[in-house]
């Protein structure tokens, strides 16, 4: 089967040959791989028979003017096309650390917003053009992927503790926000699919846990980000697509809304975090897709994720609906060994 076909029927509830297998290593992961055997210029997912997907994303920032302020051996600090200022570090596996925002307040704000459009050329055409052909031809899944609401709001545009005290201060500020975010990728995403390209799924990361609790209550949740969440959903699925929320933390408050707005996919459910995957699939295993849930806390010791993966995929792929990954991604403490044996586990384990 393809790709497309093995997550497809994980979609639909329905068996498949395997589970599909569909993860994100770090660029230092997979740079040991290649310095422990995995030949220069293989794709990793080629390597190990995983599964591919890939995106569609979209640009819906404010284009401020892009430069790099300081450059270092050790790390750039750079003002990005959304005017945060962020520190990139060369050498190790990071997120970026933000440091400075231009937009801090409600002026700021409608400033940045005269910025932004859905002008053609938002959209990479001449990448679409050269590789969509490749990744039908490959049978892969392809995906619309949106970026809009709290995540994108609170980490590239205007900052936490902006946000935060906004959504309880200035809620309308904040609701203008993620209508606007949202407006954007819908009308870019209508441009995509009027010109022929077509999505196999949506999705969009949207982070709204951390480590035992959720940034936010759910009655804060509902009176502001639901409406712009069921809005993309209900977009969505106007046009038959299946959508996958990815939102890091610990959620488990937020699933009955999520489920109520029609989500189809969540992921990555973080382990570490707090979620735990066998307790989702009893609960909403018959409506939800579930994707991750392996604890990356475990991934290098491999007889610890060998066993792990013994007892939890066999309850996550009953009756489809699963497609296995890290709860997040896959750390540069992984050795090539390693990921072969514990992939060898999941196609063993997880064939049906």
């Amino acid at each position: 089967m393809t790709s497309q076909e093995r997550i497809a029927r994980m979609y639909q509830h329905r068996e498949a040959d395997r589970v599909p297998i569909v993860d994100s290593p770090w660029a230092g992961t997979i740079a040991r791989w290649h310095a422990e055997g995995m030949p220069a210029g293989c794709d990793w997912q080629d390597y190990f028979g995983t599964d591919k997907t890939s995106h569609i994303g979209v640009d819906i920032s404010p284009r401020y003017a892009r430069s790099v302020i300081e450059d270092t051996p050790e790390y750039t600090v750079e003002k990005t096309e959304w005017g945060a200022t962020v520190r990139q570090w060369k050498h190790q596996d990071s997120t970026p650390e933000f440091l400075d925002f231009t937009i801090t307040t409600p002026e700021r704000w409608r400033e940045a917003k005269a910025r932004m459009g859905a002008e053609a050329d938002r959209v990479n055409w001449e990448r679409l053009g050269r590789e969509y052909p490749r990744w039908r031809a490959e049978g892969r899944w392809v995906e619309a992927y949106g970026w809009f609401g709290f995540d994108v709001t609170h980490s590239w545009a205007v900052g936490t503790e902006t946000l935060l005290i906004a959504m309880l201060e200035a809620p309308e500020w904040a609701r203008e926000m993620f209508e606007t975010y949202l407006d954007g990728c819908i009308a870019l995403f209508d441009r995509i699919w009027d010109a022929g390209y077509r999505f196999d799924g949506v999705t969009w990361p949207d982070d709204m846990g951390y480590k035992g609790s959720t940034f936010f209550s759910p009655e804060v949740y509902r009176r502001l980000l639901k409406p712009v969440h069921r809005r993309f959903v209900q977009w969505a699925h106007g046009k038959g697509l299946p959508v996958r929320l990815h939102s890091c933390g610990f959620i488990e408050p937020l699933l009955p809304d999520l489920m109520d707005i029609g989500i189809d996919a969540l992921n990555p459910i973080e382990v570490k975090a707090g979620m735990d995957p066998v307790k989702l699939k009893r609960a909403y295993g018959d409506r939800l897709l579930l994707h991750g849930g392996l604890n990356a806390v475990l991934w290098p010791d491999r007889d610890a994720v060998l066993a792990l993966i013994d007892r939890q995929v066999p309850i996550l792929m009953a009756n489809g609906g699963y497609i296995f990954a890290s709860d997040h991604s896959i750390p540069n403490s992984v050795t090539l060994a390693d990921f072969k044996a514990i992939i060898g586990r999941v196609k063993e384990k997880g064939s049906y």
